[in-house]
């Protein structure tokens, strides 16, 4: 008999033409993750600021075609990922990879649906998010939870919560920046001339004083990632600095700002390495914000020269990491995390934070 084995990764999704710009952002701000009011009054926002931001959006993306390259990056992840689990597993076992968006195609509702219909005996839900948030994780779990119980999918379920400091994916990243080292020692440039900036999505600081881990969990990233580096024998230690880009509205925001950032490097007459730490694909806020914007920014604030290490997408050591992290989960009754993000009392990971899932979970097994 053989055991299939469904594993879905999440993604936020981004619009797949010009005219899906508003409701993408409709969808993203009316998410009670994103701005905790009521019902109805946080509905009107959210079309009143989808309706505000569509057109400057619609420039953004109008640079990557006229769309997100986000579905297409996760679903070459999902193959990839696929191919790596059915080649080591056994022949009483197969594997099959789906793709869920939050805000849009594929959603959780459209996701389940396919899922059940492939009548899996086992589900592993694996978000591309490294690092946990409210605004992220939960509420991609929570809104599976919810299509899963209405739609009946009854298979049993194991969830990865975060994964921080797992050790492929430390090694991915690490890869990505020695080999644009590398190039970087070949024209002559020494570690003394640059810093490395470890740049992540940044959150209202409102977010993580709630609880949310999700910026102690990027530090420890990028402190992981620096552990990992392999730099060249008799180099001098590499600087480096966590920074939050993609700020949005009047509210304080965690930082230093990747604006601040770039601004200290130029006044130090250093390069920068830019390296997107929260971010496992390449979409607007990489291709746009960081290889366009802030290029741009660091330009006229005198930085030496502007270095972009690509995001991981398909490479090995990561596709590996993934792999590894569905086997653990496979065997775990709990949510896959880090169990010293849990301090008596604060709520560092899913193990409390995705209590309703985890309930929900239980019900449907």
């Amino acid at each position: 008999m053989t055991i299939r084995r469904a594993v879905v990764l999440f993604n936020l999704g981004g619009p797949d033409n010009p005219e899906s710009v508003r409701p993408f952002l409709y969808n993203l701000f009316s998410d009670p993750a994103i701005i905790s009011l009521p019902k109805l009054p946080r509905l009107c926002l959210a079309w009143l600021i989808s309706k505000r931001r569509a057109r400057e959006a619609a420039k953004i993306y109008a640079h990557l075609g006229g769309k997100s390259p986000l579905l297409e990056e996760t679903r070459a992840q999902a193959h990839a990922l696929e191919a790596h689990l059915n080649k080591s597993a056994g022949d009483d076992v197969v594997y099959r990879v789906f793709v869920s968006m939050r805000y849009w195609h594929p959603r959780a509702r459209e996701t389940v649906a396919h899922v059940k219909e492939w009548r899996p005996d086992e589900i592993v839900l694996l978000p591309l998010y490294p690092q946990y948030s409210t605004t992220t994780t939960q509420s991609s779990m929570l809104e599976w939870a919810r299509e899963a119980r209405e739609q009946g999918l009854d298979a049993r379920r194991h969830v990865v919560c975060c994964y921080p400091e797992e050790r492929g994916f430390l090694r991915a990243h690490a890869e990505g920046i020695e080999e644009r080292l590398s190039g970087l020692l070949d024209r002559g440039i020494g570690l003394d001339d640059l810093t490395i900036l470890f740049s992540a999505h940044g959150l209202p600081e409102q977010v993580i004083r709630s609880g949310d881990p999700y910026q102690r969990q990027v530090e420890r990233t990028c402190a992981g990632v620096m552990r990992e580096l392999r730099l060249p024998q008799g180099s001098v230690r590499a600087d480096w600095q966590v920074c939050y880009q993609s700020r949005v509205g009047p509210m304080a925001w965690i930082g230093p700002s990747i604006d601040e950032a770039l601004t200290q490097a130029g006044a130090q007459g250093r390069g920068v390495v830019i390296v997107p730490i929260a971010f496992v694909s390449e979409h607007s806020e990489t291709l746009v914000e960081l290889d366009v914007e802030y290029r741009a920014f660091a330009g006229k604030a005198g930085v030496k020269f502007y270095e972009r290490v690509p995001a991981l997408g398909v490479r090995g050591s990561f596709i590996t990491a993934l792999g590894d992290l569905v086997a653990r989960a496979l065997s775990s009754s709990s949510p896959l995390c880090p169990q010293e993000e849990q301090p008596a009392g604060d709520p560092r990971c899913s193990m409390l934070a995705l209590a309703p899932f985890k309930q929900e979970s239980a019900r449907a097994v």
